[in-house]
Parts: structure tokens; C-alpha cells; sequence
């Protein structure tokens, strides 16, 4: 299995951030039933993605929760700082700046770039990264 590689980035002219981009590519996602695993590179931002996800749109719901806080069996979003639990495989959602050392268990990864400098140049290098290693990649402009 080859993982399926997705940049989605916001146009210049796009309001919101990289987490208010993820809680709508997650209700897509989950629209098709498939699990998701949001990577985030600290507890900080797990911990604002959880509660973004409650409030960002009140006519949804969203099951989630953080790993080693909810039954993963039960709960189809986790948000996770280190990849666990490893028994996840359907769609990763990367917010972190570096490439996940896991990511090539999934069938489908997201990295999802916004306006802040830093992360933009950190999208561009995972970008050359995946390609450098033969990944077909897909970018996807978005605007919020």
C-alpha cells in the first residue's frame, strides 16, 4: 500500500488558521465514515484542536477526543502528539512541522499549511521531502 499524499493550503486572502481548515476537511472525511488520527506537535495544540472541535460549528458534532482520554474504539477522530494508537490506518491530518515517522501505515495523509511563515516553509520542505522519496503528491488550494 502506498499512502495517498494531500497538501491543502490557504489562499493568501483565506481567514482562519491550519485548525479551523482541519475541523472542515475532518467533517468531509467523516462524511465517508473513514477514522481519522490528527497529528499535533504538543498537548497545547491537541488540547485547542479538542476544543475547536466542539464549538467551530454548532449544527455539527464531531466525535473526538484525545488519545488516553476516550475509548478510541468508540471515538472515530483521535488527536494524538506521537502517533498513538498504532492500530490507526485510514486518514492521518498532520499539523505538525515535520513529517510524521508513522505516516506510511495510513492509507491517506493531509498535511494542511497556512498563512504563518514558519509553517509555510516547513509545508515546502516536507513537500520536496515526500516527493524526493517518489510520493505522487496532490495540492489543494483552499479558501475559507
Amino acid at each position: 500500500m502506498t499512502t495517498r499524499i494531500d497538501f491543502y493550503s490557504l489562499e493568501r486572502d483565506s481567514s482562519g488558521d491550519r485548525f479551523i481548515l482541519c475541523c472542515r476537511l475532518i467533517e468531509r472525511i467523516r462524511a465517508r465514515s473513514l477514522r481519522v488520527l490528527i497529528h499535533c506537535p504538543n498537548e497545547d495544540e491537541a488540547r485547542h484542536l479538542d476544543r475547536l472541535l466542539w464549538t467551530f460549528r454548532e449544527e455539527s458534532f464531531i466525535p473526538h477526543g484525545l488519545v488516553g482520554q476516550v475509548d478510541p474504539a468508540l471515538t472515530p477522530v483521535l488527536i494524538s502528539a506521537n502517533g498513538e494508537p498504532a492500530s490507526e490506518t485510514q486518514v492521518l491530518i498532520n499539523l505538525a512541522p515535520e513529517i510524521a515517522p508513522f505516516f506510511a501505515r495510513f492509507e491517506r495523509l493531509c498535511e494542511l499549511i497556512d498563512h504563518d511563515p514558519h509553517l509555510r516553509a516547513a509545508g515546502r520542505e516536507r513537500f520536496r521531502q515526500y516527493r524526493a522519496q517518489g510520493y505522487a503528491l496532490e495540492h489543494h488550494r483552499i479558501r475559507l
